[in-house]
């Protein structure tokens, strides 16, 4: 034998495997529920002394890293982050405060307790836990509702109204009176509040149900943000203005609020006026130094803090409350209240907001969690970050403090100052003791201008991305346009409801999605067996007799009528309506055939038969791109199609068997295992397989389904011609 006889054999039996079908055998995956079942309670009932100790350090984090501190590495770093953040709390624990309805020692509350907690239960090392703006912004709205309808005055009633006493009860199903004013009831609420969000978090921890984050896309939580920062900075111009008026509730707050600063302007405070565009003078330009010489600082300069210092030093020998009516936070006590119970009868009141804040608190948590884990190389738990807010705010909820969840301002000063644990937390929980032990009543003569000047220039970053706004739309449409719905029903309709809009809004697009896909066809590719859409690329062929189809969608209720129209269109026929218009004209022409002589029957019986042959042949002249085409067979590429509901498996079926009527072969190709398995399970393969004991309906890849109908249409082609 000769080289060129091997070379030969060596090509013929390389092209003879490369047309050998694809045979794959299937792993055994059925076991019996019960099995399943016993398992997994025997896994989660069963306890042995290790398994109790892994789930109590998984449960208490710290108990599993603090053995294992660096102190020489880590130690200067985390004090360092821990006492620059606890500064900073400071003014932002008393200025956030008015935004949620409280008193300022309320706010220094909350951030203490959360700093410890989370210190304690949560597994990122960087992000700090405490007072969110846009939390607050929800825990005011709840508190000024139920201050109504408890019958406390707004404030735009005076300051006496501050001082009115009703007698509610505080403490579980007591039935004695206790005499609670307005900032008592107002805290009330807020803590109830706190630990109905606490439990609902808890709950979903749980239920190991973090994975609910997924469904907050980043999109969906930067407009709700951004639109809860419009409200909240209207919420706080009266302050800047020197305005008593109350929160408007409702729907369109924003509107009632605008309408409420427009017509009260005239009774603008000149000292809190002045005071408020000297402190944005101060505040705007330094906050703009420190973003951009951020990476040149070991660490951001406490501005806020300096202002704060200032302004009541000024206002206090000034006397800016007794001459000029300036509103000052007042009386902040030192040292802890005692513990206080939640108001049992409240919490059906606020189920529902708690539910939304809960949520919110959570994902907020759980994005900026992940988001630095990442960047440093680390992991952490979702659903231990569950508890860990969740623990943050049922817990506190007894000391008078409301919610809680991570912050991106105060955990970007945390990461950029250099910290290295949750050690920084418990130093930043230290400075905070330290002010509610000595310095809080220093700032009983600070302006509540002040507090809201600090709060408007901390929602700059929120309302940057108003400027991201054509860069956005320019990289997906989608995207943003869920951006623009949620920032806009958020702001301008009702916080909570841009929550759920948002989420809805989302939902609708994923499910456009599917409703948006259509059918295309598939060319081969000149070079190689590859097969691609015709109307995306260049030099594709198509095959004779052949069209190979993809659906790029799961088929399933919502979309199986819009998959069969989509198909049929990019086929060129409608089996439903040809086998219509077939059976039209049999019966139009059934009537002239009884009219016939016997002595024509015998022929007119010929051409029926002549007609049956050719049927297939002439029914399958198919408008494949606009032009002509004899097709015999189709191919689905079901390689897109993710799974498959009892809607789309009848779809399938009709579609064969329509198709099958006419004489037109239907074949699937490139499967998946679970559109597999659908498949099998109802019944779309056939009972009767090919001669060689292989399926021929379902293939493996488009290349062996080709060949297959190709060899079909080749043996009635030879057939057609005898």
């Amino acid at each position: 034998m000769t080289h060129d006889d091997d070379c030969c054999t060596t090509e013929d039996e390389a092209e003879s495997r490369q047309q050998q079908r694809l045979a794959l055998e299937r792993v055994e995956k059925g076991t019996k529920w019960t099995r399943v079942a016993s398992a997994r309670l025997r896994k989660h009932c069963s306890c042995s002394p290790d398994k109790a100790k892994s789930k109590t350090l998984g449960f208490v984090p710290i108990l599993k890293w603090l053995p294992r501190y660096q102190l020489r590495d880590w130690l200067l770093g985390d004090v360092m982050s821990g006492l620059i953040v606890g500064t900073l709390l400071v003014p932002q624990s008393i200025a956030y405060s008015l935004l949620a309805s409280q008193d300022p020692i309320y706010g220094i509350y909350t951030s203490f307790f959360s700093s410890i907690i989370y210190a304690l239960l949560g597994t990122s090392r960087h992000i700090s836990v405490g007072i969110f703006g846009v939390l607050c912004l929800l825990v005011g709205q709840v508190v000024d509702r139920e201050l109504a309808l408890a019958g406390f005055l707004p404030e735009s009633r005076g300051a006496g109204s501050d001082n009115s006493t009703f007698p509610l009860v505080v403490q579980g199903n007591s039935s004695t009176g206790v005499e609670c004013d307005r900032s008592c009831y107002a805290i009330t609420v807020g803590a109830t509040l706190t630990f109905t969000a606490g439990v609902y978090q808890v709950i979903m921890g749980l239920f190991q149900v973090g994975f609910i984050s997924v469904y907050l896309s980043d999109s969906l939580l930067s407009g709700f943000a951004t639109g809860a920062s419009l409200t909240i900075l209207t919420s706080q111009i009266k302050y800047l203005l020197g305005l008593k008026i109350p929160r408007p509730q409702g729907w369109f707050t924003l509107f009632k609020t605008l309408y409420s600063l427009l017509t009260n302007l005239g009774n603008t405070n000149i000292c809190d006026l002045v005071t408020s565009v000297l402190c944005l003078l101060i505040l705007v330009p330094t906050k703009e130094l420190n973003d951009r010489f951020k990476s040149k600082l070991k660490a951001p300069i406490p501005f806020e803090l300096f202002v704060v210092i200032i302004a009541a030093l000024a206002s206090h020998f000034g006397y800016f409350n007794t001459e000029y009516g300036s509103e000052v936070a007042g009386d902040i006590p030192t040292g802890f209240l005692p513990p206080q119970m939640p108001l049992w009868s409240l919490i059906p009141s606020v189920a529902l907001d708690a539910f939304s804040i809960a949520i919110v608190g959570f994902a907020i948590t759980v994005s900026l969690s992940e988001l630095f884990a990442k960047k440093h190389g680390y992991q952490v738990d979702a659903n231990q970050e569950m508890y860990a807010i969740g623990f943050c705010n049922i817990l506190p909820s007894f000391f008078h403090c409301f919610v809680t969840s991570a912050a991106l301002t105060k955990t970007l000063v945390k990461e950029s100052t250099g910290c290295q644990t949750q050690l920084s937390g418990l130093v930043s929980a230290v400075v905070l003791l330290l002010v509610l032990l000595v310095i809080a009543p220093l700032f009983y003569s600070l302006q509540k201008c002040v507090l809201a000047a600090i709060i408007v220039v901390n929602l700059r970053g929120a309302l940057r991305k108003f400027t991201d706004v054509p860069n956005m739309w320019r990289v997906n449409r989608v995207d943003t346009s869920i951006w623009l719905i949620t920032m806009a029903t958020s702001a301008l309709v009702n916080t909570e409801l841009g929550l759920l809009v948002g989420v809805l809004v989302s939902a609708f697009c994923v499910l456009g999605r599917t409703q948006q896909a259509q059918v295309v066809e598939l060319g081969r590719a000149a070079s190689r067996e590859h097969y691609e859409d015709l109307s995306s690329y260049r030099g594709l062929e198509t095959l004779p007799e052949v069209a190979v189809f993809r659906y790029e969608a799961p088929i399933y209720y919502a979309n199986q009528s819009l998959f069969k129209k989509s198909l049929y269109k990019c086929v060129g026929l409608d089996p439903v309506k040809e086998k219509a218009r077939r059976t039209k004209l049999k019966k139009k022409s059934k009537p002239q055939e009884e009219g016939r002589g016997d002595i024509h029957k015998k022929s007119e019986g010929d051409k029926v038969c002549k007609g049956e042959e050719t049927q297939a042949a002439v029914n399958v002249t198919l408008m494949l791109n606009e032009a002509p085409r004899s097709v015999r067979s189709i191919v689905m590429d079901c390689s897109a199609v993710l799974f498959l509901d009892t809607a789309g498996l009848n779809a399938l079926k009709e579609v064969r068997k329509d198709y099958g009527e006419l004489g037109v072969r239907v074949v699937l190709a490139h499967c998946n295992t679970t559109v597999l398995d659908t498949l099998e399970k109802g019944g779309y393969e056939p009972n009767k397989e090919g001669e060689t004991g292989e399926n021929n309906v379902i293939f493996f890849t488009i290349g062996d389904a080709v060949r297959y109908v190709q060899s079909l249409s080749a043996a009635n082609g030879e057939c057609d011609t005898k």
